[in-house]
């Protein structure tokens, strides 16, 4: 079973530094029988009729980079041989069986058909680390893993997981399989080659260890309850973050280890720089540079480029198409012209893409799209990038910087060729507030539009392919396929964005509580959404389920006790309520709730919380709730849960054991998927589904529902 970083730890050796020389002795390359399709059949899909999607096709989807449409700004999936003609990615696919991924580096041409080749196959899922509040994080989504060439083009370097750890690996582009350079105590976060390719140079913090450690040792005498504290993820201190990283040096044939040179630190400083710049720029091998940047102090001012003029002075853009939603820059192999793409459109529903020769005019736009392109990177004269749009999962594609236009390089999923999906209807919208916002509304495959549908809502984001929403746990075509219209819904931007005097991210939280005013602004357009479509003649407005994780979770919550137009709900975290918030979340998370506009813990505060605690209104809160929660943030759940069970209100909850805000294991995923649909189908369609290892929930929520008000007995 798959297990990441903090919650499986290898046995260390105390006062261990980082590495041993040598190489790791090769780890077993076992295939799970679940793995033996990573890479898809070679040929076209079977001939026949389309059927209908199911979970599973969406849960098993293989990946190329982090799963998510909406993840702009994050470092790119793909790595791309010094001659440009071939690329290199990790793939990765949910295997619920045994409840791990399978993954694999994967080599393929470009300049020719694919021809796609397994490199090293194995590893556990890696999973980002983020820092809040002082303390290190799991969050369970998936992390950026990006190959690095050799300057020669003969080998990739590339980061694995093993038995708890992430290492460096390497394998040769001739087939070789992969082995291990590093055997760190700590994981390795980051790696590439020096400039020559003699070296491998790889990222890690060697104080983690040391403060584990430390915090065992003091535990002996108890430990002082602090800010270190979460207790949702434990009764004990977390590890701080961030830590200090250190740069070391490996050779690739022996694995030993240095402290790099000079040199080697210049060159990763500048690599570092760019990979893992705040907003998107680029640099040229002579050292020309092009850059995006806000005006100073202008916290949410939109974006403007510039680039360095030949006479060194900068030369900014004052073109309109220059200011706004960058999402990344390139230059021609030349230095001379420079290439962008930018969100744009109603309510940045669209890709633009740019090519514009400062002092030559203006930027010219080749392309506008509504496809998300993710990660591109140069390739000989092209850009190669993952493409993907609501109804057509992620896929890699070659763009033509000098048209604009995209082709086909590699699908890793051409099985859902053969799969049937609704019908998807972008609609647009501006709540109460003036902010536009946008969602997909998809339909039942062959719906005929005579009649009108339960709608279930899933949110927040709706780029690229409509998985099941953020966190991906409401799986949207299965559920169009069980005879649901789903509306995927996009956020408006921040209200508090609009507001002046704004200047820090405090500031902009404390105005978005103040009298709930950002959450007032995400039901109005809530709201909007679901009356476009039951004015689109689609949605029955008695029948409106409603979902969502995180933010989306809390949308939810303030929707219930704020609104009358949803029949049913499911949330996949909870909850922020008067105790909740001063206790269970840890002093440092109370602290900072108070700094934005919380009350004191002993407040009362019957006005603040009136309009946002599900446990003050648990008395009006009837309408079916369902919690799928991880057991790291089930704790604040309790309040909530506990006020509703006392009133009698049909709610229920389930949690998932050594689980993350994003639930990264695939036999819980699957099961959440499950229940999901079996939820919504009960409470909105009356129906049950007749499988007997079901019959203890259908007799719970069937009781829930007598209680709830007299209803007819659903039928199979």
């Amino acid at each position: 079973m798959v297990s990441p970083g903090r919650r499986q730890r290898a046995t260390l050796k105390k006062g261990c530094l980082l590495l041993a020389g040598g190489l790791l002795a090769l780890v077993s390359h076992r295939v799970h029988a679940g793995c033996a399709d990573i890479l898809p059949a070679s040929g076209p899909p079977p001939a026949g009729a389309a059927r209908d999607v199911k979970p599973d096709d969406i849960l098993r989807l293989r990946d190329i980079g982090q799963p998510d449409g909406s993840m702009f700004g994050q470092p790119g999936s793909l790595g791309i041989s010094p001659d440009g003609k071939h690329a290199a990615f990790i793939l990765s696919r949910a295997d619920p069986a045994s409840n791990s991924y399978c993954r694999a580096l994967i080599v393929i041409d470009l300049d020719r058909p694919a021809n796609p080749r397994i490199l090293d196959q194995g590893g556990e899922l890696i999973t980002s680390i983020v820092n809040l509040r002082g303390i290190r994080s799991d969050s369970g989504f998936p992390a950026p893993v990006t190959p690095a060439w050799s300057p020669d083009g003969n080998q990739v370097v590339w980061l694995r997981r093993d038995n708890g750890i992430t290492q460096v690996w390497r394998a040769r582009a001739n087939g070789t399989r992969g082995e291990a350079v590093t055997r760190s105590a700590t994981d390795i976060t980051d790696v590439a080659w020096n400039e020559d390719g003699s070296r491998i140079l790889f990222l890690t913090q060697p104080d983690l260890e040391a403060v584990r450690q430390k915090i065992a040792l003091e535990g002996q005498s108890g430990w002082l309850y602090d800010d270190r504290f979460a207790p949702t993820d434990g009764l004990l201190p977390q590890l701080p973050g961030p830590l200090p990283n250190q740069l070391l040096s490996a050779d690739p044939a022996t694995g030993a280890v240095r402290e790099p040179t000079d040199r080697e630190r210049r060159y990763w400083k500048a690599r570092d720089e760019l990979r893992n710049a705040a907003l998107p720029s680029a640099i040229t091998a002579t050292g020309r540079k092009a850059w995006t940047s806000r005006a100073e102090g202008a916290l949410f001012g939109a974006l403007s480029l510039s680039v360095d003029g030949k006479d060194g002075r900068p030369i900014r853009c004052e073109n309109e198409a220059c200011n706004g939603g960058f999402t990344g820059v390139w230059w021609d192999e030349t230095g001379e012209e420079l290439r962008f793409l930018r969100r744009e459109g109603q309510a940045n529903g669209d890709l633009g893409f740019y090519r514009w020769t400062p002092g030559k005019g203006d930027p010219e736009r080749l392309r506008l799209t509504s496809d998300v392109l993710h990660g591109c990177v140069p390739a000989a004269h092209d850009l190669i990038c993952t493409s993907e749009n609501p109804n057509t999962p992620r896929h890699l594609v070659r763009l033509d910087p000098a048209t604009g236009q995209t082709t086909p390089v590699f699908d890793p999923n051409p099985e859902f060729r053969a799969i049937r999906l609704g019908e998807v209807r972008r609609l647009f919208w501006k709540n109460d507030r003036g902010l536009e916002a946008w969602g997909d509304l998809v339909l039942p495959p062959g719906y005929d539009g005579r009649s009108r549908l339960p709608l279930i809502v899933v949110q927040y984001t709706s780029l690229g392919f409509l998985r099941g929403g953020t966190g991906d746990e409401y799986p949207i075509f299965p559920l169009a396929s069980e005879g649901f219209a789903v509306l995927s819904l996009q956020q408006p931007d921040l209200f508090a964005k609009t507001l002046p005097g704004i200047r820090t991210v405090e500031q902009l939280i404390a105005a978005g509580n103040k009298d709930w005013a950002e959450r007032r602004s995400l039901l109005s357009s809530l709201e909007t959404g679901v009356d476009k479509a039951i004015a689109a003649g689609v949605a029955d407005p008695a029948r409106i389920g409603l979902t969502g994780l995180s933010n989306g979770a809390t949308t939810v919550r303030f929707a219930l006790i704020n609104s009358d137009r949803f029949a049913a709900a499911s949330i996949s975290s909870c909850c922020l309520d008067p105790q909740s918030v001063a206790i269970y979340a840890g002093p440092a998370v109370a602290r900072q709730m108070r700094s934005v506009g919380f009350p004191e813990h002993g407040d009362d505060a019957p006005e603040f919380w009136q309009p946002f605690s599900m446990a003050r209104n648990a008395a009006r809160m009837t309408r079916p709730l369902l919690m799928q929660l991880a057991d790291s943030e089930s704790l604040i759940a309790l309040e909530t849960f506990t006020a509703l069970k006392a009133a009698g209100q049909p709610v229920e909850m389930f949690v998932f054991p050594r689980e993350l805000h994003i639930k990264w294991q695939p036999v819980h995923r699957r099961a959440i998927y499950q229940r999901n649909i079996d939820w919504f189908r009960f409470w909105l369609q009356n129906r049950i589904d007749p499988d007997l290892a079901k019959s203890d929930q259908y007799r719970r929520w069937t009781a829930m529902m007598a209680r709830a008000e007299p209803a007819p007995t659903p039928n199979p």
